[in-house]
């Protein structure tokens, strides 16, 4: 396992990711989805730094686990939490935000289930990370910091307020 971003480099991506929103959005309001789990740290961090631009941000969290196509796969049974979206979906400009975009299939679940909220003007994806390796037409808008990795490597991430420290590694 190599450490490929530290808790500074994160932070950096997040500003990043929070500058890019602010350039093309500064003018109206933000509506902020993070993916459930993780993504929903970084959309935090996100609104927070778009709070301190004076950007009105409105902001919600949205738990994917009944959306996903490998669902059957998984090793354990996925610990439901609630998902939170306290605003109008309905012709909201939706940036959905989540940590890592892999093959496109978590953004794709994600879609799903933010279309059960309503029917959004738009919806754009905000990633800390992009490793490629895409297996469905998926892309963000905004991307914190491009990682270069093999098909078969593994990106973890991990968060303060859900692991305790700031840190991703390459295994």
């Amino acid at each position: 396992m190599s450490l490929a971003l530290d808790e500074s480099e994160i932070t950096e991506a997040v500003t990043s990711l929070a500058d890019q929103i602010f350039k093309k959005t500064h003018e109206g309001q933000v509506d902020l989805v993070g993916i459930r789990s993780r993504g929903d740290e970084v959309a935090e961090r996100v609104r927070d730094l778009l709070s301190e631009k004076g950007v009105s941000v409105n902001f919600g969290v949205l738990d994917i686990s009944l959306y996903r196509d490998d669902y059957e796969h998984l090793v354990q049974n996925p610990k439901l939490k609630s998902s939170a979206i306290d605003f109008p979906i309905d012709d909201a400009r939706v940036i959905l935000v989540d940590d890592v975009i892999f093959t496109g299939r978590t953004v794709r679940s994600a879609l799903d289930a933010i279309f059960d909220y309503g029917r959004p003007t738009s919806v754009e994806l905000a990633v800390l990370i992009d490793r490629g390796h895409r297996e469905l037409p998926v892309q963000p808008t905004y991307v914190g910091k491009f990682l270069e990795t093999k098909r078969l490597d593994q990106v973890v991430v991990r968060l303060k307020n859900t692991d305790g420290e700031d840190a991703v590694e390459l295994t």
